[in-house]
């Protein structure tokens, strides 16, 4: 699959789980937005980014927290800070979602662990992330 293929797949995916989970979901018209979709739940309105994760290392997997475009001929990268509310997640080869609020997120890329030898506060576990059918309120 080329990259809009799989960018596809990742928000067909999370737009069918949202709804599976009882949620109402709208598709902006257009590509011109900084979010793929607007989810109802909790009295409130999310825009959700979808993004594919990749292995990275052993045990973590990363995407990207920014967009890359070419805008007028010149390279256009920004990060989705204030413009969306959070991150829902695809790793196609397990076919785990995650859900990270945009507070959570780093500006260029960020990684979600499985396992680590040590416990340090820095650390994103991926395991707090899983989205398993409510949206989180306050984070993981």
């Amino acid at each position: 699959m080329n990259s809009k293929d799989v960018g596809d797949t990742t928000e067909a995916t999370v737009l069918a789980r949202l709804m599976a989970s009882g949620y109402s979901v709208s598709v902006p018209f257009g590509d011109n937005d900084p979010y793929d979709l607007v989810v109802e739940g909790d009295d409130r309105f999310y825009r959700v980014q979808c993004k594919t994760a990749w292995q990275n290392k052993t045990d973590t997997i990363r995407f990207n927290t920014h967009s890359q475009t070419t805008r007028d001929g010149e390279y256009d990268e920004r990060t989705y800070q204030g413009r969306v509310d959070a991150f829902a997640v695809r790793y196609p080869p397990t076919s785990v979602l995650y859900w990270i609020p945009i507070e959570d997120a780093t500006t260029q890329k960020m990684e979600l662990r499985f396992e680590a030898e040590i416990d340090h506060p820095a650390i994103n576990w991926a395991s707090e992330y899983e989205f398993d059918g409510p949206i989180p309120r306050d984070g993981p």
